[in-house]
């Protein structure tokens, strides 16, 4: 079966595993490389550099928002233009996604090694972390293309068909990385410069691996050299599904921002490091709720687009319910081994160790929700939705979260600062409800209209039948 029309005809629970599986996977190696990467540096730097990590997080997240901007954007685009057979335009998608990828980097790259110190500064790097953050932050911020050539390519890969090939992708930088960190960090005694060069070097094998898998002829699109000339009516869709996510991670920097000097003012530098390593663990059992998003997404836009609104509603569900499970099971965890998970970066450090276990207890009280959030809030931008997926995406982290984090630490100082997230978590799943609510009814009107149509043409079909059946009986009657 070809690869984009199995979306519109394998059932939906054979095609969410095969297509988020590979994804997890990938995430879910993601994330552990991640975390690793902070296991080495702990371990192997100490709780300081930790800190400075944390500190220059949020510079990381803001790069991390361009390749969402284009990959995200453009590989929605894609989905539902399979979905209506156009597959023209689906490649000069491809085509502006790779050149506007490439400059938005290389501008965010320039902008950012101008203003370095003094945006570490703002993102709250202290005197004794600034060297940390610095030493780290040069080499990932000189790599922006690399990470997102590999991370939006590896997006459209997904939304042609092939998740298994970016599930490789994810796989190959991550066992890269994971390699090279303890070389880079303890063989030449680089310290946090080892894992940066470690991190681009991985960075720029995988987004070989992705352009060469355009280049091959492996995939279903295709590079065309005419297709890399911008198109301002391509870019605008582009950047208007993609405005969603990228608006969620700018946010998310803000709100890292915002968290980093509250944790500063009312822990120090060890809860800035505690931050650190929360966001480590946490993102480990968020990426197979990423990996869902994504192995969902070309599910819900093919079918969408192809106007099988039954499939996009029983795709909803399913990733839905597999979403919650997983969060589930991380609240079970966090809760029952907060010690064991902190002292996997520092085991020596006792305050450190303190200050993470209960900050992350309390910071993923609701787990739970944010499944359901995070899947709800990703089914409108699969849809094309695209204010409405950017509403919902920026209510946890800027409506609510903001506001809640501004008026509640300077009353309960450290726990305050923790309980902030929790918060907005349940209010944000609430008014996540409300809107996948009104748009499901509006999803069962259309599935109606369809059976009814469906009907109509087999009843149409029937009397055709039937006639035609009559017909031979009259004309075998004369003769």
């Amino acid at each position: 079966m070809d690869r984009s029309k199995q979306l519109g005809e394998e059932s939906i629970g054979k095609l969410l595993f095969k297509f988020s599986l590979p994804a997890i996977i990938g995430m879910l190696v993601n994330g552990l490389y991640n975390m690793v990467d902070r296991i080495f540096i702990g371990r192997g730097v100490g709780s300081l550099a930790l800190s400075g990590l944390a500190a220059g997080f949020p510079l990381s997240i803001i790069n991390m928002a361009f390749g969402m901007l284009v990959g995200i954007g453009s590989s929605a685009m894609i989905s539902i233009k399979l979905g209506e057979k156009d597959k023209d335009s689906a490649e000069k998608i491809l085509g502006n996604a790779l050149v506007l990828n490439i400059i938005l980097s290389l501008v965010f790259t320039i902008f950012s090694l101008m203003f370095l110190d003094k945006l570490l500064i703002i993102f709250g790097a202290s005197a004794e972390t600034i060297g940390y953050a610095r030493d780290y932050m040069k080499y990932i911020i000189g790599g922006a293309v690399l990470q997102n050539i590999g991370f939006g390519m590896n997006n459209i890969i997904r939304s042609e068909g092939s998740p298994r090939i970016a599930m490789a992708t994810m796989l190959i930088g991550a066992i890269i990385n994971t390699i090279l960190d303890p070389i880079f960090i303890f063989i030449f005694d680089m310290g946090v410069r080892g894992a940066a060069v470690a991190t681009i070097i991985s960075q720029g094998i995988s987004s070989i691996w992705v352009l060469l898998h355009f280049i091959s002829g492996r995939s279903t699109l295709k590079f065309h050299k005419e297709n890399f000339k911008l198109r301002l009516e391509t870019i605008k869709h582009i950047l208007a599904i993609g405005m969603s996510p990228f608006a969620m991670q700018i946010a998310a920097s803000v709100v890292t921002t915002i968290y980093n000097n509250s944790l500063l003012t009312y822990g120090g530098n060890l809860a800035v490091g505690a931050m650190g390593i929360i966001n480590s663990v946490i993102m480990l059992f968020f990426m197979p709720i990423f990996g869902i998003n994504q192995g969902v997404q070309p599910i819900i836009g093919y079918n969408y687009g192809a106007k099988n609104y039954a499939r996009v509603k029983q795709a909803l569900k399913l990733a839905i319910m597999a979403a919650v499970a997983i969060s589930i099971v991380g609240f079970i965890v966090i809760q029952a081994f907060p010690r064991q998970l902190i002292g996997l970066f520092n085991k020596n450090d006792a305050e450190l160790i303190a200050i993470g276990s209960r900050g992350i207890r309390i910071d993923m009280i609701f787990l739970p929700v944010i499944g359901f959030q995070v899947v709800s809030s990703n089914y409108f931008q699969a849809i094309g939705k695209a204010k409405i997926s950017m509403l919902l995406s920026l209510s946890r982290q800027v409506l609510i979260l903001i506001p809640i984090l501004l008026i509640i630490p300077p009353i309960f100082k450290l726990d305050g600062v923790w309980a902030s997230a929790p918060i907005a978590d349940i209010l944000a799943a609430t008014l996540t409800g409300i809107f996948l609510y009104r748009d499901i009814k509006v999803l069962n009107k259309d599935i109606k209209r369809e059976e009814k149509n469906k009907k109509e043409q087999i009843i149409g079909e029937e009397v055709q039948d039937e006639g035609l059946g009559n017909n031979i009986k009259i004309k075998k009657q004369f003769e």
